[in-house]
């Protein structure tokens, strides 16, 4: 018999959010596919191995993704969902010795190379540093984190192991936007003053109230929870809508303020650092199962002096400067004036990364122990902008940021939510 679950009982609230300031390890082994790296750089076998853990429709998407690159094989998949697993599987024609629902014995593997994270945004980190310390490369979808404390732990992970790893924010390897920043980098717009973000507002309806429901068959609930704190199971809270969820992920403010803040970012050449004062408003729901704002009006300063307004609406990033505008999104860019678009960029000014592929340039960055376009340190950062802001609509106060330090300067309420506690056996 199913048991009337309100929220006021089961959902954590703003309110209660805000009370409370969420990763871990890895073992196990087993089939017979040799490493690229065992081979050497010239090999006639020197494809790369790929293990994909979590196989919703990103990471099924991510992992055909590199199924298709010839330089790469897919020889493991992990998804706490059964049917997601085996449909995956079949995709990838593995035998069932390569599925698995702990993504610890995928890791645990001595044959595998790097690992494509696709679960939802909690367990970026713990499965992201997991890899890491097991020897792995990591191409983790965006936002590459939960919290910033996580973040500054992944980036630190992958230096210390010297490991690569490539953020899913896919965007900087579009033309459109690379141009876009080259051009703001490289005055063709006078001096920068300001930056535009819009992005998409919520896209699934919240559930006013909710039932709690029995676990399907094939779907490890506990697993999928991991870290987070326990809640009883609805369909509504997992797969898709976890993104409305605080304890798993940051709204549309992470979902795609990870792609259009981290354009903001590379084009104002804050990709190691980041604002130093925020102040924004909030509209998070009252009751009902989801905890994210649905709407958000940000204003990010940074030391340089430029202000970044956020708001909820669109999908772009538009740079203001002293002699005109740039405006960019996914398929198109404009200017004023629109002579600049026919501006190139001369071989002594500011040439930013240029990769074509963003899944190509983690294999090449693999190879070669470089950075890729999207590393650790730059997903952090871009994560970390899209945090504050929570943070600020969630306290709805002026925020001042050490983006140095990353502490928030004498506030000791924002300072808690930098970190959030784990639900055990979970740690990082």
């Amino acid at each position: 018999m199913k048991s009337k679950t309100t929220n006021k009982v089961n959902t954590v609230t703003r309110r209660e959010f805000l009370k409370s300031s969420v990763v871990t390890s890895a073992a196990f082994a087993v089939p017979m596919i040799v490493r690229s790296s065992v081979f050497g750089a010239n090999a006639p076998s020197n494809r790369i191995t790929i293990g994909s853990i979590g196989l919703g429709s990103q990471g099924t998407g991510n992992m055909k993704g590199f199924k298709g690159k010839s330089g790469s094989q897919v020889v493991a998949v992990c998804d706490v969902d059964a049917s997601h697993r085996e449909k995956a599987r079949q995709i990838a024609g593995l035998d069932e010795k390569s599925s698995y629902n702990d993504f610890r014995d995928l890791i645990a593997r001595d044959d595998i190379d790097a690992v494509v994270v696709g679960t939802p945004d909690h367990w970026h980190v713990p499965v992201s540093i997991a890899a890491v310390k097991a020897g792995k490369d990591v191409y983790c979808e965006k936002p590459l984190t939960l919290t910033i404390g996580g973040g500054r732990a992944l980036a630190d992970a992958v230096k210390r192991y010297g490991r690569v790893l490539q953020t899913g924010s896919q965007q900087r390897s579009g033309s459109e936007f690379r141009k876009a920043c080259e051009l703001v980098r490289n005055g063709r717009i006078g001096k920068l003053h300001t930056i535009k973000v819009g992005i998409p507002g919520n896209n699934r309806k919240c559930p006013p109230t909710w039932e709690a429901e029995p676990v399907p068959e094939g779907f490890d609930y506990d697993m999928w929870l991991g870290p987070a704190p326990w809640e009883p199971y609805i369909e509504q809270r997992c797969h898709y809508q976890f993104r409305f969820v605080l304890d798993y992920s940051g709204g549309q403010m992470t979902n795609w303020g990870a792609h259009y803040l981290d354009i903001a970012q590379w084009g104002n050449g804050a990709d190691d650092t980041g604002p130093v004062e925020i102040e924004g408003k909030g509209d998070f729901p009252e009751s009902g199962l989801f905890t994210t704002s649905k709407k958000a009006d940000i204003t990010y300063t940074y030391a340089n002096g430029v202000k970044l307004l956020l708001k909820t609406g669109g999908g772009n990033t538009r740079f203001e400067g002293s002699e005109g505008w740039v405006f960019v999104t996914r398929g198109k860019i404009d200017a004023e004036p629109k002579s600049v678009l026919k501006e190139k960029i001369g071989p002594d000014e500011i040439n930013l990364y240029n990769s074509r592929d963003h899944k190509q340039n983690f294999l090449d960055c693999i190879k070669s122990r470089k950075d890729p376009i999207a590393s650790a340190e730059i997903g952090h950062r871009s994560s970390t902008v899209c945090h504050l802001g929570n943070i600020a609509m969630l306290l709805d106060r002026k925020l001042k940021w050490d983006p140095k330090k990353e502490r928030f300067i004498n506030d000791r309420a924002a300072n808690s939510m930098i970190t959030r506690s784990m639900r055990a056996p979970w740690k990082l």
